[in-house]
């Protein structure tokens, strides 16, 4: 499989949607977004957006669809991936993707046993990749540990598609 050359090209550009009617009602401190923000940089990432939305399929999905329009590279979510009623954020994202990258979603729930919990979702548009987490800091940090290496070459893949295929 071709590499990302990082070398000849700019840091691939990462965005980060935070999930939570707490955070969005500033009841809970936002911990999980700033650290998929501090760990996608630390991993040579461009973190040129984050945002907050409150829970539910509507609100994820309007968010999604604004921030992917356009963008070439990664939008992760933290938060609403559980079996609480509000948890909606796979919900969302299916309105949202065109079409689904199921071996993201499954390395993503792999990664620690209680992923098993986690129904988040992995998917594109266009030339956006959208990658469910957690709601909990660890989580969503193990859970992108997961497939943070292969981002850049299926962004590339979806950018310019020729890649030494």
């Amino acid at each position: 499989m071709a590499e990302h050359d990082s070398a000849d090209a700019s840091p691939p550009a990462a965005k980060v949607l935070t999930v939570s009617d707490g955070v969005f009602h500033g009841t809970r401190d936002d911990r999980s977004g700033r650290a998929l923000v501090d760990h996608l940089t630390g991993a040579g990432f461009s973190v040129v957006d984050h945002q907050v939305t409150a829970d539910g399929a509507d609100e994820v999905a309007a968010h999604l669809d604004t921030m992917t329009a356009g963008f070439a590279g990664v939008v992760v979510t933290t938060g609403g991936t559980g079996f609480a009623p509000r948890d909606q954020t796979p919900e969302g994202t299916l309105r949202v993707i065109e079409r689904e990258a199921p071996g993201l979603a499954e390395a993503m729930r792999l990664c620690n046993p209680l992923g098993r919990l986690s129904r988040g979702r992995a998917g594109v548009r266009g030339t956006a990749i959208v990658l469910n987490t957690p709601g909990s800091t660890k989580g969503c940090v193990e859970q992108l540990d997961a497939v943070i290496d292969v981002i850049p070459h299926a962004v590339a893949l979806l950018t310019d598609g020729n890649v030494g295929h």
